[in-house]
């Protein structure tokens, strides 16, 4: 397995697959998952002709179960050093709930500084912020992040199956199909990151305010959600970082849930790539 240390000596697990020589795409994952939530994704890009790169963020998947830095400035960090170690140049980063805080604050305090960065996307993306503030009163009161906490420390493996069999992907909705392996794969994911990171990452996904991210990056950036998407609702993301990113395109998906990319995957992987060929 390939791994890269950071500055504060915690090991981040990377897959990097494809010819060195092609434009890289880098996928960030949401919470609690990992690289391995990319699948339907990374295979698509490489048969594509593409190099595609992800990573394990810190305290999850295959990365080292450190005891801190479990917030948005070192998730951006460990991600740059994943960039620099792979000398990646023109990449498409394109970030997933929480790893769309992810690729907003790499793009906007390291990529685009250090010229990495060609375009971004961000899917069913936790910015501007989650939390219910002055600033965005449409966001979700404390109260929904600390029964988050509560259920976590109380039964993490309820608490993802719960998750992963509902609303992630509207399992929980009438007429729904119901995919078992996804759901599986998701608890999966899930138990195999560090507990402590998955508490504390429910602060940094929901309480970082990343205005000033969106408004500083440039690069053509398409916002990608679904309007029954149950975890982050899309009036209060996407909406919201079409107007503050100067340079963005927006699409809203009817009925798709926060889980599209792997449910919907073939409608959202042609247009992940129209755009990234435009």
């Amino acid at each position: 397995m390939s791994f890269v240390t950071t500055q504060d000596g915690t090991e981040i697990f990377y897959k990097d697959w494809g010819s060195k020589d092609a434009q890289p795409i880098v996928f960030h994952h949401g919470w609690p998952l990992s690289s391995d939530d990319w699948d339907a994704q990374m295979l698509f890009f490489l048969g594509e002709g593409y190099r595609v790169v992800a990573h394990d963020r810190r305290g999850h998947g295959r990365s080292a179960q450190v005891g801190t830095g479990h917030d948005m400035d070192h998730y951006a960090a460990d991600a740059s050093a994943v960039a620099e170690h792979l000398d990646l140049k023109n990449a498409v980063h394109i970030g997933h709930s929480t790893g769309g805080g992810e690729v907003a604050r790499y793009v906007a305090q390291h990529g685009q500084p250090q010229g990495r960065v060609a375009k971004a996307v961000l899917v069913s993306s936790v910015p501007p912020i989650m939390l219910k503030t002055e600033q965005y009163p449409g966001g979700l009161p404390i109260d929904v992040f600390d029964g988050f906490r509560s259920a976590l420390a109380a039964n993490r493996a309820q608490f993802f199956r719960d998750v992963a069999a509902g609303p992630f992907y509207g399992f929980n909705r009438g007429g729904a199909t119901v995919l078992e392996p996804v759901i599986d794969n998701w608890w999966r994911q899930g138990m195999m990151g560090s507990a402590l990171a998955h508490y504390a990452g429910i602060k940094a996904f929901s309480e970082t305010d990343q205005t000033e991210d969106l408004k500083a990056i440039t690069v053509p950036t398409l916002v990608l959600q679904g309007d029954d998407d149950q975890i982050v609702p899309y009036k209060n993301a996407s909406e919201l970082q079409a107007k503050l990113l100067p340079n963005a395109k927006l699409k809203i998906y009817p009925g798709y849930s926060h889980g599209m990319l792997t449910v919907n995957a073939a409608e959202l992987n042609a247009d992940l790539l129209a755009f990234i060929r435009s």
